[in-house]
């Protein structure tokens, strides 16, 4: 029975399983949740986090608060797939409550200082275990390669230079082209000065190696801080930039004007979302089933998921940043993006994504690594984890996981006066060469409007895609 809203009873796990049978001791449900089967247990999660998650919605704190107890009697960060995904789920749903608490939540939160050699070793495991980067960087620098032929001076602007290994391949590549390198220059972008002097001792000692010339040029700058002035461009040069899940992030500076500028919902439709869930036909059983169908149909889009160029106009700061780089004329722009909406108004249609999309991610790791391992472990609450409490806990301009798909990006860009540039056949075929080398299987690329879509199974999770500079005549 569905519980009308504000209703104070508790929602029991039964009633969204009406095909499994009463075990005895219904009272006391926690030992029969431990003896769920793999399966049974991960619908069984499934249903408990949205429900906590309407809870959450609704400001149902004591009902909230019952579900994530249930939750903790069959999630676990050493278990399967959905345990894992469970776990960090109940911890940003457990975050957000906490914030209506902000004293508490500081208490329990203290302000620590992030070691940066964890954070270049977290993404560096994500580089290491998945190949969704490696095939990233393959795909840019064929991009690139493409672009430049011919060209004597070059210089790339990298938005967030953390990673050497991409520029690396990249100076190897120019080094065997017939007509010899070019004057090979990157801007690397980044908040850490420590992280650009290492990016900066490395790739230098790589193009000494290779005889080529180089020039290494660091700015200490959050993306939203930068200014272009000290980008530096020069006469001559032929420019390219490169974004590697960093665009979205500033769509957060436009929070406040983006609400003011959306139509309202109703006045719960977290709670119309829910009840739609409860009265659905159970003919699907499978967590399979569930990941691959239900949640992506059932909830609808959001006000501001709408495709409109009008909600895409109302990102004044996305807008001015866009403009500023194609006032630079770039030859060439490469952008990485995780291919999903996790920037809804409603917190259901954030987590149902969100929830479809780490589930992949999680299942990746799954299938390549042990549930041992630590360094699988590491990514998981490090990245994963934190990515995930930053999409469902925050909000406002603290909530930087803005993801969004390529069909938005793709109007966005355009809105401000960008050209697409299909990716070429060699780019894919060098990306699925890469998989091959590595033994990467279940992983895809998808070709989809002159784009590449990085997939896992057939789930598109990341989209690579290239863009020119457009005249205005």
């Amino acid at each position: 029975m569905v519980q009308e809203e504000g209703s104070s009873s508790v929602t029991s796990p039964y009633q969204f399983f009406p095909w499994m049978p009463l075990p005895p001791g219904i009272g006391s449900p926690y030992p029969w949740l431990r003896e769920l089967k793999s399966e049974e247990r991960g619908l069984c999660l499934i249903h408990l986090l949205l429900a906590c998650a309407n809870h959450v919605a609704v400001g149902s704190v004591e009902n909230a608060n019952i579900s994530l107890e249930h939750i903790s009697h069959l999630a676990s960060p050493d278990g399967d797939t959905m345990q894992r995904i469970a776990a960090y789920f109940t911890a940003a749903l457990a975050d957000r409550i906490l914030k209506g608490w902000p004293g508490l939540h500081k208490a329990l939160n203290p302000k620590q200082v992030s070691l940066i050699s964890e954070e270049i070793l977290v993404q560096r495991l994500f580089f290491e275990l998945c190949p969704f980067l490696k095939l990233s960087y393959v795909i840019t620098n064929e991009a690139i390669i493409e672009a430049m032929e011919g060209e004597k001076m070059v210089h790339i602007i990298d938005l967030n230079s953390s990673e050497p290994a991409q520029w690396i391949n990249l100076l190897q590549t120019l080094s065997a082209r017939p007509e010899g390198p070019p004057h090979l220059r990157i801007t690397g972008i980044h908040e850490k000065k420590e992280v650009l002097e290492q990016m900066a001792l490395r790739l230098t000692e790589e193009a000494e190696k290779l005889d080529i010339p180089f020039q290494f040029n660091p700015i200490v700058s959050k993306l939203e801080n930068l200014d272009l002035g000290n980008l530096r461009v020069k006469t001559g040069e032929a420019l390219a930039v490169s974004s590697v899940l960093q665009l979205h992030a500033l769509l957060a500076m436009d929070d406040e004007m983006h609400k003011r500028n959306s139509p309202s919902g109703s006045k719960n439709p977290s709670s119309s979302h829910f009840q739609r869930v409860l009265r659905m036909n159970q003919n699907r059983h499978t967590l399979g089933e569930w990941l691959e169908t239900d949640l992506v149909n059932v909830y609808s889009s959001s006000p501001d998921s709408a495709l409109s160029p009008l909600s895409l106009s109302a990102s004044p700061k996305m807008g001015s940043f866009l403009n500023a780089l194609r006032s630079l004329s770039p030859k060439l722009m490469v952008i990485t993006e995780q291919e999903s909406n996790h920037n809804g108004l409603s917190l259901m249609e954030r987590v149902t994504k969100a929830l479809n999309f780490y589930a992949a991610l999680f299942d990746c790791l799954e299938s390549t690594v042990s549930r041992a391992s630590l360094e699988r472990h590491k990514v998981e609450k490090m990245l994963f984890g934190e990515e995930i409490k930053n999409i469902i806990a925050c909000e406002g301009t603290e909530r930087k996981e803005r993801h969004e798909k390529l069909e938005k990006w793709i109007l966005r860009l355009e809105l401000a006066g960008f050209g697409s540039i299909p990716l070429s056949y060699h780019g894919r075929l060098q990306a699925n060469r890469l998989l091959q080398s590595f033994g990467y299987d279940g992983y895809k690329i998808k070709e989809e409007n002159g784009c590449l879509l990085i997939c896992w199974q057939d789930r598109p999770l990341f989209s690579v895609s290239a863009w020119r500079f457009r005249r205005c005549d």
